[in-house]
């Protein structure tokens, strides 16, 4: 025994950051796949004081350390802090502290250890790009939610293989109307589309949404949005976010009836696996909300593959856009209620997709917008003109996540180009003092949440509620509404992120079954009809074979959760469905504080855990959207320059992985930058600059024109430091940005802007150039030291 004291001793002396075996804390929560480098980084120190777990008590120990999981050396330590005095979280239940070690940003694979109590938290990596294959799963959802497509290997894990499912007789491509089932002359074909959530249905304005938030988010960050994501349209040329859109699209095609409009849903048989479903599909409606819908995704379809050169189908979705806006103003209030005994369609899907005016307002505003963007055509400038004040933003000047889909079609409009300049600046300016008020900005500054991700109330869908409010920040930033908080916006809205993936009073990862991919409590069973109690095969993932399919985004935290009414009286009908209600604990999810008010399970009636833990391709959306913006392309790019001979003036937005400058050109030549040389006409010791870099400017001189072409990994998109006086920048991206657009943070310090094309003075009447163009370089004039915020 003394000769082991005596080796601890001497092996503490020699090596005396190393960590001994500690168990895994259920006090210390973190994002349980990691971080970025440059990312805030935060480990929640959590004491339980309400809730399930109250009797847990836990005290942090007063040294919190970063260690690395390969040689279990500490690499960075500190103090934790305590949240709000040591006061008690309403909304948690905890009295919580903050380990925040964002000042380390080495690579690797870490954990969060209580150095004197000797618990840690799940491991995570500190990574760049840490979060592409997760997006990948969570984006591949969509994949196995398909109606009527195969899920095969290799695209489908072995543990989800199905066939094509509700392609039989009388079903999708069978399909005939509620109320007239035997009546063949009804018959049509719906097939295509996803399962919504956990049902298996298709509710059209629900579908088209999804399909507008895939344009959206890809148009927001297209390096995310590569050709790789392991689906079975990959490697075809076309980012696959917009290959599985257009299958949704291919599906609201086959609704639009000949006069333009749309049906409303269609109601169609669950089984487990969903290829077994052998029941009838039935369509309702048409309806005047599910064809402007389908106008606003068809119109914003047609720009979209305009773009990647498919103009047949581009011209196909343009004039489908148009029939579906023309039958909506002749039928304004045309309406289809499912699932509704007033209305003589119980049975028909399970949620009620249609709205009321304002609604079907929003949908037309939504319609107008992207059809006046594809056609110019004035009208529908005039009634989105005439009609945006009466969004409940505009009228309150206060934004809220359930409001967010019609705060995005506000601020999409300003982007577009030849709309009326007060209208753009009111939007603008409203959404400015919306964000800063105290249920915006404010809660940030207050620091009211101590898990950072502070929503308003949690109800049915709260992980929802999470995506759209962390973008609500995002678009802050995007729309430049705010411009004092950008630098503080992208951490603002990844907390949100984090919250997620298990930084959250749970410690709990609210995707399904991602242990493979490093989140080690991820979500282990969730209401789906293919993935259903009991099951064998998929019910859990660790008592069924396979459990649920990865990547599927629960519903989440939900005070409101009950159990039937029929289970406090013992009246379900039966002694039998009693006791259904006393399988399993009820508490949690119900009694608990709002963040505590989860649990993973997938009872149905009378349990009815489809208010806790079923997903939805709108929460699913909504996450893509968010997470997508904290990725980027892994895929090395390819950028060409052509030079003219004599003069210019470059830049790059790749990293080249040849960042040799003396193998630039096989000519003479001469390159400059703000504070170095090269030329061939000297040797390489009198040079002063010896690699170029993405992201930066270069004046270039060649003796005969050139093909510039370098190889490389998208460049970060850092913040320029400006000096009084003249400044040679780069541009990052590989796509235009409007000059006037980006510098309006500091717009009051800048003289001009220009290169050897023309010039740009703010408010200026002559400008020669508007845009920043890719592979250009450019000169920068500004009054007073400042920074540029490319982001």
């Amino acid at each position: 025994m003394k000769h082991s004291i005596l080796k601890l001793l001497v092996f503490s002396i020699l090596f005396p950051g190393y960590i001994f075996a500690q168990s895994v804390s259920e006090f210390i929560a973190v994002d349980q796949f990691g971080y970025l480098p440059n990312s805030r980084k935060v480990a929640f120190i959590r004491d339980p004081q309400v809730g399930y777990d109250a009797a847990k008590a836990f005290t942090p120990g007063n040294t919190y350390a970063l260690v690395n999981n390969s040689t279990k050396q500490q690499v960075f330590t500190g103090i934790p802090q305590v949240w709000n005095g040591g006061a008690t979280d309403a909304s948690s239940g905890d009295k919580v502290w903050w380990f925040d070690f964002t000042a380390y940003s080495t690579q690797g694979e870490y954990y969060v250890l209580d150095v004197q109590r000797n618990v840690k938290s799940y491991t995570f990596k500190i990574q760049e790009n840490i979060y592409k294959d997760v997006l990948i799963q969570a984006f591949k959802t969509f994949y196995y939610q398909r109606f009527g497509f195969a899920k095969q290997a290799p695209y489908a894990a072995t543990g989800w293989i199905d066939g094509a499912s509700h392609m039989g007789n009388l079903q999708d491509s069978q399909c005939r109307q509620w109320g007239k089932a035997t009546d063949a002359s009804t018959q049509r074909d719906v097939s295509g589309g996803w399962y919504d959530a956990g049902d298996m249905n298709k509710y059209t304005s629900w579908t088209a949404g999804y399909i507008m938030t895939m344009f959206t988010m890809y148009e927001e960050n297209k390096l995310a949005w590569t050709d790789d994501f392991q689906i079975p349209e990959s490697g075809n040329g076309i980012p696959d976010i917009l290959d599985e859109a257009k299958y949704g699209l291919d599906h609201l095609l086959r609704l639009q009836f000949t006069n333009g409009s749309c049906i409303a849903v269609v109601g169609c048989q669950s089984a487990s696996p969903p290829s077994s479903a052998t029941g009838q599909s039935l369509w309702g409606g048409p309806s005047t909300a599910a064809t402007l819908a389908c106008a606003a995704a068809y119109a914003y379809g047609a720009k979209i593959f305009k773009a990647f050169g498919n103009t047949t189908y581009a011209n196909t979705l343009q004039a489908a856009a148009i029939k579906a806006w023309d039958w909506a103003v002749a039928n304004p209030s045309v309406v289809f209620y499912n699932n509704d005994s007033n209305y003589g369609t119980s049975g028909l899907a399970a949620g009620q997709q249609e709205t009321d005016d304002y609604g079907r307002l929003c949908k037309k505003l939504n319609a107008a917008a992207h059809l006046f963007e594809i056609t110019g055509d004035t009208k529908y400038k005039t009634f989105f003109e005439s009609n945006y004040l009466n969004v409940n933003m505009m009228q309150w000047w206060y934004a809220f996540p359930y409001q967010a889909e019609n705060q995005d079609i506000l601020l999409y409009y300003t982007t577009i180009p030849n709309i009326t300049a007060s209208v753009k600046s009111e939007i603008l300016n409203r959404y400015s003092v919306a964000m800063g008020r105290d249920n915006q900005f404010g809660v940030i500054d207050a620091k009211t949440d101590p898990y950072q991700a502070h929503i308003e109330s949690y109800t049915w869908g709260s992980n929802n509620v999470h995506m759209l409010q962390g973008h609500m920040f995002y678009s802050a930033l995007m729309y430049n509404t705010n411009p004092e908080r950008n630098a503080q916006i992208p951490h603002i809205s990844e907390a949100y992120i984090h919250y997620i993936h298990g930084a959250n009073p749970l410690n709990k990862c609210y995707l399904s079954n991602m242990s493979a991919w490093g989140a080690e409590n991820s979500v282990t069973e969730f209401f789906h009809s293919w993935f259903k109690d009991k099951s064998t095969k998929w019910d859990n993932t660790l008592t069924s074979t396979y459990g649920p399919a990865p990547g599927f985004l629960v519903g989440g935290p939900n005070p409101s959760y009950d159990w039937d009414g029929c289970c406090p009286g013992q009246t379900c009908g039966s002694t039998q469905n009693n006791a259904l209600c006393y399988e399993m604990s009820i508490e949690p999810p119900k009694n608990q504080p709002a963040q505590k008010s989860y649990k993973d399970f997938n009872s149905g009636w009378p349990l009815n855990s489809w208010s806790v833990t079923e997903n939805s391709n709108g929460y699913q959306v909504g996450y893509l959207r968010l997470l997508s913006k904290y990725v980027t392309s892994t895929a090395p790019q390819t950028q060409t320059i052509q030079l003219s001979q004599g003069w210019n003036i470059i830049s790059l937005y790749i990293d080249p992985d040849n960042k040799d400058v003396s193998t630039m050109f096989p000519v003479t030549y001469t390159i400059k930058t703000q504070d170095g040389f090269y030329s061939t006409k000297n040797t390489k010791a009198l040079s002063s600059i010896d690699t170029i870099v993405g992201g930066k400017g270069y004046v270039v001189y060649v003796a005969s024109a050139q093909t510039f072409t370098r190889v490389g990994k998208p460049t970060s998109k850092q913040s320029i430091q400006l000096k009084k006086g003249w400044n040679l920048i780069g541009f990052p991206y590989s796509e235009s940005k409007n000059i006037a657009t980006v510098i309006a943070p500091i717009a009051s310090k800048v003289e001009y802007v220009k290169n050897f094309e023309g010039f740009m003075q703010p408010g200026g009447s002559t400008n020669s150039i508007t845009n920043f163009q890719p592979g250009v370089g450019y000169f920068i004039k500004v009054n007073a030291d400042c920074t540029l915020v490319w982001e």
